[in-house]
């Protein structure tokens, strides 16, 4: 999400591989809130989710790639939390993120290109979530939410997704080197969307 004039429509615009490279990396930066919750609250498997990314990195590059996704999107189901079952608050943020990579996976089998598009606003819904739950106020409607699109995280959210957008924009062909790149730059940052970080 960004106030750059027609963001989601810039979003469209670009071919089914720039959509499912800017979902990946999206992805992978929500990856942390549910790797993070995972060891502390000893639920689920990272692994699943850091297996079913690498796939889904590699398959935008290597088009020879052949994997069972059905076999995937059922181990996700499997380690996807409820929040509802914890009282802690990060079960919400890893839910987003196991939901967000099996949304990839799903568009990925089913050529969906506006699945790839929603993980963009699962992304900032997970922000928006998150400093909500922050927030000592008693604001509600648009005062509300006035604040939480003029919070840090969220800047740095529509920053992140602004720039990313940019980047793919400039770069009409995805190649093994643009995706190894994006993908080297997400994990070596080490921080999520909430400014989590698994380390």
């Amino acid at each position: 999400m960004t106030n750059k004039t027609g963001f989601f429509k810039r979003l469209k615009a670009l071919d089914p591989l720039q959509k499912q490279l800017f979902a990946t990396a999206l992805c992978q930066r929500m990856y942390p809130n549910y790797q993070l919750f995972s060891e502390v609250c000893e639920f689920g498997d990272a692994k699943v989710l850091a297996t079913a990314l690498e796939l889904a990195w590699q398959s935008l590059y290597d088009r020879k790639l052949k994997f069972n996704i059905d076999v995937h999107l059922e181990r996700l189901d499997a380690i996807t939390p409820e929040p509802t079952d914890f009282i802690v608050y990060g079960a919400y943020p890893a839910m987003d993120a196991a939901v967000a990579v099996t949304a990839l996976l799903s568009a990925i089998q089913g050529k969906q290109e506006d699945d790839m598009i929603n993980i963009s606003k699962l992304s900032s819904a997970t922000v928006a979530n998150y400093i909500e739950a922050t927030l000592d106020t008693e604001l509600t409607g648009d005062a509300l939410d006035d604040m939480v699109f003029a919070h840090e995280v969220m800047q740095e959210e529509r920053e992140l997704q602004a720039s990313l957008l940019d980047i793919i924009e400039q770069n009409a062909k995805v190649s093994a080197d643009l995706v190894k790149e994006l993908r080297r730059e997400i994990i070596s940052s080490g921080v999520s969307n909430i400014g989590i970080s698994a380390e």
